[in-house]
């Protein structure tokens, strides 16, 4: 089933919401990276909402550019929370692949506008 890419960032940053929940719990570097993978990984969704009322093609690109920046900057919190044995791949695995999704879908929107506008 195809979902919207609103509702589908929604959906992620909820999950990012509730893996930080277990996050900020802990201590040190766990609740350091925890705040940073809130603010990145919520983000994506709130840039894509941003660009579905954008007040022209290039501020639609320039939202979803956002959004394809805080999703691979989300992706970089999530490996190094594998990486760092703070989370395991069983824990975030869903996570990781689904931000490895959204990039994908991020990048392929971004194209095709840019593609119109020529």
């Amino acid at each position: 089933m195809k979902r919207d890419i609103c509702e589908r960032t929604f959906q992620f940053a909820l999950s990012i919401t509730r893996l930080c929940q277990r996050l900020l719990e802990k201590r040190g570097v766990a609740r350091s990276i925890g705040k940073q993978v809130f603010d990145s990984g919520t983000s994506i969704g709130a840039n894509v909402e941003e660009g579905q009322d954008a007040q022209s093609r290039a501020d639609f690109i320039s939202k979803y550019s956002i959004a394809l920046k805080e999703a691979r900057e989300t992706h970089y919190w999530l490996r190094l929370l594998v990486a760092g044995k703070i989370c395991t791949s069983d824990e975030i695995g869903g996570l990781l692949k689904e931000c490895d999704e959204l990039i994908a879908i991020l990048t392929t929107i971004i194209r095709k506008t840019k593609d119109r506008t020529k």
